[in-house]
């Protein structure tokens, strides 16, 4: 075939070469970027290195001081060690009058105490450097102590001494706090005083007060079987008064309630004025005093032979102690009081009647009583609320088990119960002539070594074996001291007793509780308001 003339031959295609030379300029610009961008990771991974120590140094912030204190190879458990012999020394120092010594001493443990807290402040431990002077310091001036006699034997007898002394101190301030707290709740308030004073003026100035006194002394129904019968005996009169006013608030007759308060000789007459120049409810209230019970001397009760025995008295009295006027101190009035044991009486105080109810001037009633007479006792004399939910409230905490005339008759884990709010059969009490039981008891006790005071003791010896339980809701203890008594417990209690130091009419009273003594007291009365509000 013919080839073609030259001129009118097809150009060749140099596409190939352009695209060779854009792929050669894009690996030489990689090339580039490859080294810019390796030389700019270079030139910051030293920070990253740094920031990856600073992060490792972190856990060195939060070092455990407790723990350097505890380990056996730390500075800080050798700083430790020493400073607490060297403190030791410096107490053994002064006692032998070497003041340069305990002075140098307390002056190294300072310098160790800086040290610690300068640790525990940096969160580092102590390094060999800081912790050198000191160690070596302190271990000098031990071995200096050591050649003084200073002995471990030393250490061990004088340190015994001194905690022998500090336990001695806290018992006496332990015991000092207890005797003042009982001694507060004993003592009659400025206020109660002088309610009580102003009601006696108004005996004295109103004689037609005495006659209806004396009139009052001869009501039938003081004796009657078929009315409800309550004795009080209590020497403060505002306190008697709110148990009266909310058991009669409470009731659902209050007209059938009997109430037969005796007092003592100095309380008698405005205990009387009280009651006769105010209603409650039309209930009756027989006010006696207990210089009346000719019956209760020395040669019936033991208990008052005690009181007017000189040993006896020595007892119950501040260790015999007296004042400057040459006089005895009474030292807890409420145990030597006859009207708190006069409940061990109660027969002979009321004979006619069969069936009573005790109730403490530290209570306040929240329901009707009236349904206590009706509960079965079951032959026994007493119905009362027992207190043996707790272990500490069974029958050896309270009598000494170690005398044999003790462990021979009770067992030691028979349940506790309260007085303050309880039912007594006084025909079952006399059949079983229980107060020569309970004078039995005391005259056992003479030496106060079956227990030491109270009412309570002699009274689960008295009554051991003629308790019947009562519901719990009966009778709710220890609004005078557990400021946590469950509400809905005191809710459905018929009786809320005031018992320990913090009386509702003391100013230490429990504000928790108080306006349920409170609420029974009528603050518009003008004695009230003249002696109580003030």
């Amino acid at each position: 075939m013919r080839r073609r003339a030259p001129d009118f031959r097809r150009p060749r295609k140099r596409l190939s070469y352009w695209i060779c030379l854009l792929l050669g300029i894009s690996i030489a610009v990689g090339f580039v970027l490859f080294f810019f961008q390796h030389q700019h990771q270079d030139r910051f991974e030293p920070l990253v290195r740094e920031n990856i120590v600073a992060n490792d140094e972190i856990p060195h912030h939060s070092l455990n001081l407790t723990q350097e204190l505890l380990s056996s190879t730390s500075f800080a458990r050798q700083l430790a060690d020493q400073m607490t012999l060297a403190k030791a020394y410096v107490i053994i120092a002064k006692e032998h009058n070497n003041l340069k010594l305990a002075w140098e001493l307390s002056s190294q443990i300072r310098n160790g105490q800086r040290l610690l807290s300068q640790a525990a402040v940096r969160g580092k431990p102590i390094t060999p450097e800081e912790a050198h002077p000191t160690v070596s310091r302190l271990a000098q001036l031990i071995y200096k102590a050591q050649d003084f006699h200073y002995d471990i034997g030393t250490i061990i007898t004088t340190l015994k001494s001194h905690t022998l002394a500090l336990q001695d101190r806290a018992n006496a301030a332990t015991v000092q706090s207890a005797e003042l707290g009982q001694l507060t709740a004993e003592s009659m308030p400025k206020s109660l005083h002088c309610f009580n004073i102003k009601l006696t003026e108004e005996w004295f100035r109103n004689p037609p007060l005495r006659k209806v006194s004396e009139e009052t002394r001869n009501l039938p129904r003081l004796n009657d079987h078929n009315l409800y019968h309550f004795c009080i005996f209590s020497d403060n009169v505002l306190a008697t008064s709110v148990v009266v006013n909310s058991t009669v608030s409470n009731a659902e007759h209050p007209q059938q309630l009997v109430f037969h308060v005796v007092t003592d000789e100095v309380n008698y007459r405005a205990m009387t004025t009280w009651f006769l120049r105010n209603d409650f409810r039309g209930c009756t209230v027989e006010v006696r005093s207990i210089q009346e019970l000719s019956w209760l001397n020395g040669s019936l009760s033991p208990l008052v032979k005690q009181l007017i025995h000189a040993e006896s008295r020595a007892y119950y009295f501040a260790g015999s102690s007296k004042d400057q006027n040459g006089e005895v101190r009474l030292s807890d009035p409420h145990y030597v009081s006859l009207l708190n044991h006069l409940r061990f009486y109660i027969p002979r105080v009321l004979p006619q009647l069969e069936k009573v109810v005790f109730l403490d001037d530290d209570v306040v009633v929240q329901k009707d009583l009236t349904p206590l007479f009706s509960v079965e006792l079951h032959g026994n004399v007493i119905g009362a609320v027992e207190t043996c939910l707790e272990a500490f409230h069974r029958l050896y905490k309270y009598v000494n088990f170690s005398n044999p005339i003790i462990s021979s008759k009770f067992d030691p884990q028979a349940c506790g119960w309260a007085f303050g709010m309880n039912i007594f059969d006084l025909v079952a009490w006399k059949k079983a002539d229980l107060t020569t039981k309970y004078h039995y008891w005391q005259e056992q006790n003479g030496d106060q070594m079956l227990w030491k005071t109270g009412t309570l003791a002699p009274g689960l010896l008295t009554f051991y074996g003629l308790m019947e339980p009562l519901d719990r809701r009966w009778h709710v203890l220890g609004l005078g001291y557990d400021s946590d008594i469950d509400d809905r417990l005191i809710q459905s209690a018929a009786v809320v007793h005031f018992n320990g130091n913090m009386k509702p009419w003391l100013k230490l009273a429990i504000s928790r509780y108080k306006h349920l003594w409170e609420q029974y007291i009528d603050f518009s009365h003008p004695l009230i308001k003249d002696c109580i509000m003030h």
